[in-house]
């Protein structure tokens, strides 16, 4: 299947990429958290982004890891991440998942050599152009150091170059100005979990969320509420996970949030290098926060 901007809406989790003793791609844990999500009512799957440790990844590993999710998610869409640094790379990872049967792909603003607007619009114009497969922005710029400007954003709506993004930044006011001038032509989609509820409420059509590979639910819970206008009570459910999303980002993700799922009860493996496991000191925040979630019955 391939999307549109109109059917990317509600919860489509960022999943890590479970991992073997001996470091390779555990396919059967893959699988069965492919459908855990989308049992807990997620509306996609997105594979292998930061989250699913795209760069430490081979060219074979990525497409098998995308090839697994779409026949484990059985027709749910899965939207694999692309953060290659160049084009023609980013391009070769487009075309091995468009051929896997990924209903689209989330591919990062180019960085190190990012140039201009004018340059990252033609990138994704070019991108477009040459892949055989429905693209959305993704926008994070404390890994990339660089964004699409709102109106970068709008031009690349018109031209027809993506259908959506996910917006990972704090900057509320680029934010607003990107729903503003974008929000009517591209299904914006949130990428903070501290935001989300009040991305939501300011026009976000859903998010794409880490800490959803564990807790579905209530993500989608969050969402449902704050699509409703109800913000207040979005954000005093969202209270309930507020410590373990404290917790799963003191370090690089997905370090610490692999480690609390083992402790939750989801054993996924550890990361590739350069990552490690997280410290003593993240471990017992970890420990912290999955015994206060165990208190309030999250899941």
């Amino acid at each position: 299947m391939t999307l549109t901007k109109d059917q990317l809406n509600g919860l489509y989790t960022a999943i890590v990429t479970p991992l073997a003793e001996d470091g390779s791609v555990d396919v059967k844990a893959l699988k069965k958290l492919v459908r855990f999500q989308l049992d807990a009512g997620a509306a996609g799957i997105v594979p292998i982004g930061g989250t699913g440790e795209y760069p430490a990844f081979s060219r074979d590993e990525r497409r098998t890891i995308v090839a697994t999710c779409v026949e484990a998610a059985d027709g749910k869409p899965v939207i694999p991440g692309v953060l290659s640094t160049g084009f023609e790379d980013a391009l070769e990872a487009g075309r091995d998942f468009a051929a896997v049967g990924a209903a689209a792909v989330m591919t990062v603003t180019p960085y190190y050599a990012p140039g201009t607007q004018d340059g990252m619009r033609a990138y994704f114009r070019r991108y477009r152009d040459s892949l055989d497969l429905p693209v959305m922005l993704y926008q994070i710029p404390r890994r990339t150091t660089v964004s699409a400007f709102a109106d970068t954003v709008q031009a690349m709506a018109e031209d027809g170059s993506i259908i959506g993004m996910k917006y990972s930044s704090y900057d509320m006011p680029d934010y607003i100005r990107t729903v503003k001038y974008a929000g009517d032509k591209i299904a914006i989609l949130s990428g903070e979990e501290p935001l989300f509820a009040t991305h939501v409420a300011l026009g976000a059509r859903g998010g794409v969320l880490a800490s959803a590979t564990i807790y579905p639910k209530i993500w989608i819970e969050i969402f449902e509420l704050a699509k409703q206008g109800k913000l207040n009570e979005a954000l005093k459910l969202q209270d309930k996970i507020d410590p373990v999303i404290d917790s799963i980002y003191v370090e690089t993700n997905p370090g610490p949030l692999k480690r609390y799922m083992a402790l939750a009860g989801m054993p996924v493996g550890g990361v590739r290098l350069p990552l490690q496991g997280p410290s003593a000191e993240t471990i017992a925040k970890l420990e912290t926060a999955a015994k206060q979630a165990k208190s309030v019955s999250l899941a």
